[in-house]
């Protein structure tokens, strides 16, 4: 287990404003409760920073060419035949998994493949459970050509997300568990799938990144 690079900023800059409070407190209102007692929600805080920005080690040791890995951790909290207009355009299966804060946050690329297209869309910061936060909160759209056809991978921020981050350019090659990208805080990740894939989660099913089979062919 190690700490994600998106993190380095943010927890130095974290560090030191807490660290910086901590010391006047305990400069100006020496043995006073409230500088204990911040002093605690100090700790507390930089601890929840550095889990969230755990990085497991989540090594695919052998790509599996007729599976759609999970590309996130989360709960999966849609599952539904619609239309994809921004790309697709037609219909497909889409699966969404749901990241609260206490997940791992990176995401990885489901599928071996190539990358056909990707774009960052400026938007809303909804719940990202809100029907219309794929279509109107902050997110990227990257769609990918894989052995079954194509497939296209949303990330959308939520109401605490304020960054998403995305490696993933146009005819960069995919490869099943590498990292994708990252989103900050409170997110989700839409799957629009190809109708013949056999959808292998269920709603409200726990499921894992770069473990998890979310569909197969």
């Amino acid at each position: 287990m190690t700490i994600h690079r998106e993190g380095y900023i943010t927890l130095s800059i974290s560090f030191f404003v807490l660290a910086l409070f901590n010391y006047l407190l305990q400069t100006y209102l020496p043995g006073h409760t409230l500088t204990f007692v911040f002093a605690g929600i100090s700790v507390a805080l930089f601890i929840f920073l550095l889990s969230f920005f755990r990085k497991p080690d989540r090594t695919v040791a052998s790509p599996d060419e007729d599976s759609i890995l999970s590309p996130c951790d989360g709960k999966v909290v849609v599952i539904e035949k619609v239309t994809e207009n921004e790309y697709l355009k037609g219909e497909c299966m889409m699966v969404s998994v749901f990241m609260s804060p206490l997940n791992v946050h990176i995401n990885w690329y489901p599928v071996n493949g190539t990358v056909l297209y990707a774009k960052y869309h400026p938007g809303k910061y909804m719940a990202a459970w809100h029907p219309k936060a794929s279509t109107e909160n902050e997110r990227t759209s990257i769609a990918i050509g894989f052995r079954h056809g194509t497939l296209l991978l949303r990330q959308v921020a939520g109401a605490l997300a304020r960054r998403i981050v995305f490696y993933a350019r146009p005819e960069m090659p995919a490869r099943q568990g590498h990292e994708l990208g990252f989103i900050k805080f409170g997110s989700r990740v839409d799957l629009y799938l190809p109708l013949n894939a056999q959808i292998q989660v269920s709603l409200d099913q726990k499921v894992t990144g770069n473990r998890t089979v979310i569909a197969r062919f």
